[in-house]
């Protein structure tokens, strides 16, 4: 088997988790299979994927990824209100539940509502982790090179 260094175009198979400073777990895989992604794919940001760079099979490591090579920083302009009249009345509104909004290229959008009155639901569209410090700790199970189909 080679050993070969994460580099661009290389199939990466890992297992990773994301913590908060506070250290809650956003999202795991450890104890489950590993995931499998080529590198520049767009599967990770390229934040995280730049750290990866140079490892090899069998490697683990923890990183703190910042903001801003993160989730971003959240933006005002990601605010949004929108008339109550917009959901439905049927729906129960209140801060923290999250839809899936249309955007202008017929994508989908989360949005979170973080105020409700009677006439105005103000969406927060920023990423949940936008403005985190983002704890990135990975398990390296196999590199290969990514053959193009």
């Amino acid at each position: 088997m080679m050993n070969l260094e994460i580099e661009a175009n290389t199939r990466v198979t890992l297992n990773f988790s994301l913590s908060l400073e506070s250290g809650e777990e956003v999202d795991t895989n450890f104890g489950q299979d590993p995931v499998t992604f080529v590198m520049g794919d767009g599967s990770l940001l390229p934040g995280f994927e730049r750290r990866l760079m140079g490892m090899r099979s069998g490697d683990e490591a923890e990183f703190k990824i910042p903001p801003e090579e993160g989730f971003g920083d959240p933006q005002d302009d990601n605010i949004q209100e929108l008339p109550r009249s917009d959901f439905d009345h049927d729906v129960p509104l209140e801060p923290g539940m999250l839809f899936a909004f249309a955007d202008a290229a017929g994508g989908e959008v989360p949005g979170m509502v973080a105020t409700v009155t009677d006439d105005i639901v103000t969406v927060d569209f920023n990423h949940p982790l936008s403005g985190r410090t983002i704890h990135f700790k990975v398990r390296i199970a196999g590199v290969e090179p990514a053959e193009l189909h």
